[in-house]
């Protein structure tokens, strides 16, 4: 059974910084691409950004402006969003999913096509 759990987030002033954690378990995720999405107040879960789980390389969210860096570990089956100069705007929970995507490095933004998603942690941004 595949699972996801994330932690890390919080109250954190603007300006300020987090690392949000997702252990991963229950296969091997080598085909898969491990993406961060966020829901603020709106309806809409939106991309953050994602790394491959083998070749390590990573897509971003042009909202982000090259603050948030997805990073993982193989040996603790564990991803990271580094989350640096933090807005207000910032303010959702962030969820970690996996998206199987086997014999490429292509990472896929749309929520549809992620296959597993983990139950999210809130991150609030003070101004």
């Amino acid at each position: 059974q595949v699972q996801l759990v994330e932690s890390g987030g919080g109250l954190v002033q603007a300006g300020g910084s987090l690392t949000l954690s997702c252990a991963a378990s229950g296969r091997t995720f080598m085909d898969y691409a491990m993406g961060w999405f966020r829901q603020g107040p709106g309806p809409e879960r939106e991309f953050v950004g994602a790394i491959r789980w083998s070749g390590g390389s990573t897509k971003y969210a042009g909202s982000i402006e090259g603050r948030f860096t997805v990073s993982r570990d193989i040996g603790k089956r564990t991803v990271y969003l580094h989350m640096n100069n933090l807005k207000p705007e910032d303010t959702a929970v962030y969820y970690c999913a996996a998206d199987w995507a086997p014999g490429t490095e292509m990472i896929r933004t749309a929520r549809y096509e992620y296959d597993y998603w983990g139950q999210g942690t809130q991150v609030t941004v003070s101004s």
